[in-house]
């Protein structure tokens, strides 16, 4: 098996799924805020792959997502505070932004379903 096989099949990842709507107007402040966090987080230790998509058709609600593996929970759980200070270090704030922009996100963790 390749190497980026093998990278891609941890059984302890931990996959960061964020879903939103954003209006059009808002759209590229959201892709430049993405862009700029999903850079620092392919910096991170345990950082395993990331996707950055957008709906170009069917019904679907959420026209943004963003998806990043992580090599496991104690991965996430120590960039937290690093993606915290940088966005503290430049005055971001997603919370803010979204609500400012009128973008509604649903962000959560995910892991694999066990195979049969």
């Amino acid at each position: 098996m390749n190497k980026v096989s093998t990278k891609n099949h941890h059984n302890g990842s931990v996959f960061r799924v964020d879903k939103f709507v954003v209006p059009a107007e808002a759209r590229d402040e959201i892709l430049g805020k993405v862009r700029m966090t999903h850079e620092l987080l392919r910096q991170q230790e345990g950082f395993v792959q990331d996707f950055l998509l957008e709906q170009f058709s069917g019904p679907g609600e959420f026209n943004i997502v963003t998806m990043v593996e992580w090599e496991s929970q104690a991965a996430v759980d120590k960039v937290v505070p690093i993606v915290k200070a940088a966005h503290e270090r430049i005055a971001f704030s997603a919370q803010e932004t979204i609500a400012r922009l009128g973008v509604k996100a649903d962000i959560a963790n995910y892991q694999r379903v066990p195979e049969l």
